[in-house]
């Protein structure tokens, strides 16, 4: 199946999962929470760990209107520590692929990650990302992690 859209979270090269993974342990907030908890800013459109500034990060990315935000949870208690606009232009082409993938889905992420968890047993979700298979169909890109562990799914969202 070809697949159109996918956008730098789901096909990152710089997504650095060893980074990610050494400092997992510290996270206490599944992802798909944290897409729940975003809803307060928006509809979520991608959610990921990362690090940045040698710190772990879960981040959200949701759309309300036209206007896209980064929503940043507290990886150990789910409370929201911070919630922008995005203005770099990477960042809104982004965000708008992902929007796009979004209005023809009518699964959820946070449903698509929990389901991705169920069915691989001990692994966890470090990142989601919206794409359109054959530039129609909507799926999540998942990437799920054990331990150093990496393995790369997909959750129908139609």
């Amino acid at each position: 199946m070809a697949v159109i859209g996918f956008t730098s979270w789901a096909d990152d090269d710089d997504y650095d999962t060893v980074a990610v993974g050494k400092a997992l342990s510290e996270a206490a907030f599944p992802l798909n929470q944290a897409l729940k908890v975003s809803e307060r800013e928006g509809t979520p459109i991608s959610a990921k760990y990362e690090v940045e500034n040698s710190a772990l990060q879960l981040s959200v990315y949701t759309v309300k209107g036209d206007k896209f935000s980064e929503v940043v949870i507290d990886h150990k208690s789910g409370a929201i520590t911070k919630a922008e606009f995005l203005t770099d232009a990477e960042d809104l082409s982004d965000a708008k692929n992902q929007s796009q993938a979004m209005a023809k889905a009518q699964v959820s992420l946070d449903k698509a990650v929990e389901n991705a968890v169920k069915a691989n047993d001990g692994y966890r979700a470090v990142r989601v990302v919206p794409i359109l298979a054959a530039g129609v169909a909507p799926m999540a890109a998942i990437t799920l992690m054990k331990g150093e562990d990496v393995k790369d799914v997909t959750e129908k969202l139609d």
